[in-house]
């Protein structure tokens, strides 16, 4: 590895154009310092989730001010779409039939806007020798780094970003198919090792979530020796396997949680989770229990629900 200070370049990528002639950009940061590999760091897939861009802004700095060896390419807004109308998923008055980027990918060149938009995108994370995918869960989802089950390369940097829990998934293997799904299912495929990373609070910008994304970062890029130290000893870590069948509303109305349910609990199959009743007749329309038993990692709290909505997901220990 060749450690050389850091040359920071920022520029715009369209991805696309809209009917009004407006461009659909996105700003890409790059970070070149001696020669090493090349990771790229994505946030704001879904645009409600704003811990990724803030830990990207603060590591932006440390990044400018350091020796690499390697190149960092960071893009920290990549579905502006979405972003700009403080939406989860991108408008449907833009692409109805593919609202969620995070179900598209690699894209196609030319399929729907949304499918245009991964593709471009997906250029930039095909050059990359490894990726980090920065989400952002509700304050009722467990903080966890998940990465693709016998990916020996993906779970070392799921394990260096220094979560408390490790999820694998039961997503479909790069075998089972070539059509369209998750950037991470893309990547997999494509042979690069990707961890994805689901920090604390959707919709607010907190500060602890947003140093949880610095942090599990830079310990990434040390991990891969584009940093020099070497990563912070990651806490005692918990490896769960998300398959495990979702707890869903079989009635809609209001759904309340248990008292002192809360993620992380251990559960039995059939325990129960809470209730959901009629809020103008107050029946009780359903007792909730768990689905299936394991560790709680998201639960719906107090909230209106309508049937067939996830209301718990458990997964099992490794």
């Amino acid at each position: 590895m060749v450690y050389e200070p850091a040359e920071h370049t920022a520029t715009e990528r369209s991805l696309g154009r809209l009917s009004s002639g407006t461009d659909v950009s996105v700003t890409v940061h790059r970070y070149a310092g001696g020669d090493g590999p090349t990771v790229y760091v994505q946030a704001a897939q879904h645009g409600i989730e704003l811990n990724g861009p803030a830990a990207l802004r603060r590591l932006h700095d440390r990044l400018r001010s350091t020796e690499l060896a390697g190149t960092v390419v960071v893009v920290p807004v990549v579905n502006s779409l979405a972003f700009d109308h403080r939406s989860y998923m991108t408008p449907a008055e833009y692409d109805v039939m593919n609202p969620n980027l995070n179900r598209v990918w690699p894209g196609d060149e030319n399929g729907s806007l949304q499918e245009r938009i991964a593709a471009r995108l997906w250029e930039l994370a095909a050059d990359a020798d490894a990726v980090v995918d920065l989400h952002t869960g509700t304050p009722d989802m467990l903080e966890h780094a998940r990465y693709r089950e016998g990916d020996d390369d993906a779970r070392r940097l799921a394990e260096a970003f220094g979560t408390a829990y490790l999820l694998t998934d039961g997503d479909e293997t790069p075998d089972d198919e070539d059509g369209p799904g998750t950037f991470r299912t893309a990547t997999a495929r494509a042979g690069i090792p990707a961890v994805t990373a689901e920090l604390s609070n959707s919709r607010t910008v907190a500060h602890e979530a947003a140093q949880a994304g610095v942090d599990g970062v830079e310990n990434v890029l040390r991990e891969l020796d584009v940093l020099a130290a070497t990563p912070a000893d990651s806490p005692e870590q918990t490896t769960l396997r998300d398959d495990a069948a979702y707890t869903v509303a079989d009635e809609s109305g209001l759904f309340e949680l248990r008292r002192g349910l809360t993620v992380g609990d251990e559960l039995a199959e059939g325990t129960e989770l809470g209730a959901i009743y009629c809020p103008s007749s107050f029946e009780r329309l359903q007792t909730v229990t768990a689905a299936e038993g394991g560790v709680v990692y998201s639960l719906a709290r107090e909230s209106v629900v309508v049937s067939g909505e996830r209301l718990a997901a458990v997964a099992t220990r490794v």
